[in-house]
């Protein structure tokens, strides 16, 4: 197929509100500060438009990127950034609209069409063939040939000049690529993009999976390839990654472009949350209400520990408590809240419900108990993406919808979709796939399905990671109304104003113990910085 068969061209009518900036209601584009960026307009879309069978996902979406900029998209799950990239990869093609790349119209036809034309797109999920060498991946599908055979000496060559230019020479391009550490998985993404000698480079979410110094070679790496004049769309959650990394910013919000080419270290943050969200920033976190602690004493731990993950743990949590624990990867956290949950076994110390012991290493017991768990992997360890949501929401109480061998599967999609109201689900349709949800309505999922049960206590990991702040707000206030309820919550986080602005009490760990435990309203994100890095730093200073 010739590149002009692989495009559509646009109509007249579309060339014509694409050059004078119009929505489909002929009104100005929402917002378009003077261009910060040198390069040359890249890729331009107008009016776009995609449907699906009861869902408008792209609704009139204008994008503007210039070559050897970073422009930054940002919205919350379901605004519509998914269904856009996809657009652009050639996954899916537009109903109405104009994709204009390189100055010419163009609706790509597969992926591999995008591709060619010098689109490139890493998803969050990689995809990456596991048991394929690292050079195999990256020129996957248009490996060098000679008389049909493949030329793997040329092909390991251009695997390293590319590594090199990435500045990951070290990587050998015959390594599997199953052999490598996250990080890695996503050099070998980025080598397959140049492979293809991409000019634009679309990142979902990439430093999600990455420990923090990785995320500073990974910008070190989007830097040097906008420098050779690449342009690179940024998807990305964290607002403080936008401002390090970005040049301009657009924002999506139910389909739509509410906010284009805002300067990424200029607007304020109240300015980008109220466009994705609606809400300024001061309603992120809902009010903690006093006499939080004045519950019942819930869950003791005492003692608790696990050779090299953490010691000597004791802590509690009363009804109606939110304790969230602070700490950095590696400091035994999420290894802490499995191991009271009973998914891993204890060495030593105890765990008790409303007083009574669990037995240690049991989910079951822990169950039984009132406890219930959201892991940090939700897709691996908590979701059957295959399923359907209402099957999903189920899973920890199917027996009540089981008699006599049979499922009754109407009230079991009645007490689902009960749920799925209470949590502002979206879409609400309970029979669909759960991996068609947005990550925050995948983590609702998780957490509505300890309301069917008579959960007691809440183990919440990592609850809003890969959520936007949109969807974490409405988390947040889901949190606070279960802690209303007299449910107690343990969570983890990564992010200390999260900690902060949504738990009562706070612990913070450092390598595997509790160092500080106080109320939440008498600590501040630099004292637990400083608590959580204290040993880091002195481990700095004494090399």
């Amino acid at each position: 197929m010739s590149e002009r068969e692989e495009e559509t061209v646009a109509r007249p009518e579309q060339q014509a509100a694409a050059a004078a900036h119009l929505t489909p209601a002929g009104t100005p584009l929402v917002e378009t500060p003077a261009d910060t960026a040198a390069g040359e307009v890249v890729l331009r879309l107008t009016d776009v438009v995609k449907t699906f069978p009861g869902v408008r996902a792209l609704d009139g979406v204008q994008l503007e990127v210039r070559a050897g900029e970073v422009h930054c998209l940002l919205g919350q799950n379901g605004a519509g950034k998914s269904t856009l990239i996809k657009v652009l990869a050639g996954v899916h093609r537009p109903d109405s609209g104009l994709v204009e790349w390189r100055g010419r119209p163009a609706t790509f036809a597969n992926p591999q069409a995008a591709m060619r034309a010098g689109i490139a797109t890493i998803y969050q999920e990689l995809d990456l063939v596991e048991d394929l060498s690292v050079a195999e991946n990256a020129f996957l599908g248009h490996e060098p040939r000679r008389l049909g055979f493949v030329r793997r000496g040329a092909m390991a060559r251009l695997t390293r000049q590319i590594l090199g230019r990435l500045g990951h020479a070290e990587i050998p391009p015959g390594r599997m690529v199953r052999a490598l550490p996250a990080a890695g998985k996503q050099i070998v993404s980025m080598a397959r993009a140049l492979s293809h000698e991409a000019r634009l480079i679309i990142m979902d979410e990439p430093s999600a999976v990455l420990a923090h110094d990785e995320v500073g070679n990974l910008f070190r790496i989007i830097r040097e390839l906008t420098a050779q004049g690449i342009a690179v769309i940024y998807i990305s959650h964290r607002l403080e990654e936008i401002r390090e990394i970005g040049d301009r910013v657009t924002v999506l919000k139910d389909g739509r472009t509410t906010a284009a080419n805002l300067p990424a270290r200029d607007t304020p943050t109240r300015d980008l949350v109220s466009r994705m969200t609606g809400r300024t920033i001061e309603y992120v976190f809902p009010d903690r209400p006093a006499g939080a602690a004045d519950g019942a004493q819930l869950l003791t731990v005492e003692g608790l520990t696990r050779a090299g993950e953490f010691a000597d743990v004791s802590l509690d949590v009363r009804a109606g408590e939110i304790v969230g624990i602070a700490g950095l990867v590696g400091s035994g956290r999420s290894e802490l809240l499995e191991t009271i949950y009973g998914a891993r076994r204890a060495e030593a110390g105890s765990v008790r419900m409303a007083g009574r012991a669990l037995r240690p290493g049991s989910v079951g017991a822990a169950v039984r108990a009132g406890m219930g768990m959201a892991p940090e992997e939700r897709k691996s360890q908590a979701l059957l993406l295959g399923e359907p949501i209402y099957r999903n929401v189920t899973l920890a109480t199917f027996a009540r919808y089981a008699r006599a061998g049979f499922t009754d599967a109407g009230r079991e999609r009645a007490e689902a979709d009960r749920i799925a109201e209470s949590l502002e689900l979206r879409p609400r349709d309970v029979r669909r796939p759960v991996r068609t949800l947005s990550g925050g309505n995948q983590q609702k999922v998780v957490v509505g399905r300890w309301l069917l049960g008579d959960t007691r206590l809440l183990l919440l990991d990592e609850p809003t990671r890969g959520v936007d702040v949109g969807a974490r707000a409405e988390l947040y206030q889901v949190i606070r109304g279960l802690a209303a309820r007299g449910v107690g919550v343990l969570l983890v986080s990564s992010e200390v104003p999260e900690v902060l602005g949504l738990a009562d009490r706070v612990l913070v760990m450092r390598e595997g113990r509790v160092v500080r435990e106080a109320p939440a309203g008498e600590l501040d994100e630099n004292t637990v910085l400083d608590l959580v890095m204290a040993g880091s730093l002195m481990e700095g200073a004494a090399a």
